[in-house]
């Protein structure tokens, strides 16, 4: 057996280990190459420690997790970071459990990485999510307090998610509006790609600081870009060709999904580059429009058919229309009338400047014969 055959460590062989590298590195944007260094990271300084906590939401973030095959799911938990809390895979139960959370806490303070999937309560003191007796309030302030950074997974976490969205009876919020002395990284998303949470984990191993983050706390190289950009729906709106309603042929034919509503152009993911479920399926592809779950403003809180303003809501009228009905209006004519009297006015003022600007001396002869005439 080869040396790249042999064993990282029980189940991975290292030529998996580093076709994974591989991936998060490219998804990261860093240069080929750099997922030797990855690789290297992790044999040196072992598995991560992985403390996950659950607070209000639906465990969509970790189904997508279950749901990835670039790493099993088996071999992320087992062999490549050290889960060593996470209630809804882990087999332990009740005091078994609890004990489980804080011997991790204990022995890897500083260190660990604390993934919180779900919005926190705050309202009449947290009272609507508890898990062992404490509040979600409690329990993230005191596994905060050992980590090493915290990663919000989904936009629940990231944004306070649709429990946030007013009147918001519970006071929900995300995680960056209770822990301020920690770095937080929000990979919203619903659900987000579980290779967005691999890259960041992979990312913060290797280089000891969190990647580039936005505005909103997101790691550029998964949310520093629209779908919009991205998007093989993309030419047809260019070209000006929309779908009209679901189900017809200009839905069927693939055109683009702004008219239904799609959030594409105002939302910032890597959907549209990274797919899911390994069949590179998304929303946009299979035909419904982005609901924009990764940005704060558009989630839940506007209508699925409602469109986003963007700059070029439409496009130009040279664009060949789809059809005759669609036709863009062309030139107006009060429009071009303005426009040419604008542009004689400016010619006129111009040959006017030209016949009081002096002479060359070189076409004394031009000017005599100009007097004549």
């Amino acid at each position: 057996m080869r040396k790249e055959d042999d064993f990282l460590c029980a189940g991975v062989s290292r030529r998996s280990f580093i076709k994974t590298c591989i991936t998060a590195t490219a998804m990261m944007g860093l240069p080929f190459g750099m997922h030797t260094k990855v690789a290297e990271a992790f044999e040196k300084n072992g598995n991560p420690t992985v403390i996950w906590l659950h607070f209000q939401e639906c465990t969509g973030c970790s189904e997508s997790l279950l749901r990835s095959t670039h790493p099993t799911i088996s071999t992320l938990i087992l062999d490549m970071i050290s889960l060593d809390y996470h209630e809804t895979l882990m087999a332990g139960s009740g005091a078994q459990a609890e004990k489980s959370l804080h011997d991790s806490m204990l022995a890897n303070k500083g260190k660990y990485l604390l993934v919180v999937e779900g919005a926190i309560p705050t309202k009449d003191n947290g009272i609507y999510c508890k898990v062992g007796g404490k509040t979600a309030q409690e329990s993230l302030l005191h596994a905060a307090e050992g980590a090493a950074a915290i990663i919000s997974i989904g936009t629940c976490a990231s944004f306070g998610g649709i429990q946030s969205v007013g009147p918001n009876p519970t006071g929900a919020v995300g995680v960056r509006d209770i822990i301020k002395d920690k770095p937080v990284i929000n990979i919203p998303g619903c659900p987000p790609s579980p290779y967005n949470l691999l890259s960041t984990v992979m990312y913060y191993l290797t280089f000891k600081k969190l990647p580039e983050l936005d505005a909103l706390g997101r790691p550029k190289f998964a949310y520093g870009r629209k779908i919009h950009e991205h998007c093989e729906r993309r030419p047809h709106f260019d070209a000006g060709r929309f779908a009209k309603a679901y189900g017809d042929d200009t839905h069927a034919q693939g055109y683009c999904l702004f008219k239904l509503g799609c959030k594409g152009p105002a939302t910032y993911a890597n959907c549209s580059v990274q797919r899911f479920n390994e069949v590179g399926a998304w929303p946009v592809s299979i035909g419904h429009p982005c609901i924009g779950c990764t940005e704060p403003d558009v989630l839940f809180k506007m209508a699925i058919a409602e469109k986003v303003q963007i700059h070029e809501p439409t496009p130009f009228d040279s664009y060949a229309p789809v059809d005759l009905k669609e036709k863009g209006k062309g030139p107006d004519p009060l429009t071009t009338g303005l426009v040419g009297l604008a542009g004689g006015a400016a010619l006129g003022a111009g040959a006017m400047l030209a016949k009081k600007l002096p002479k060359d001396d070189g076409h004394k002869g031009d000017d005599h014969h100009e007097e004549q005439e």
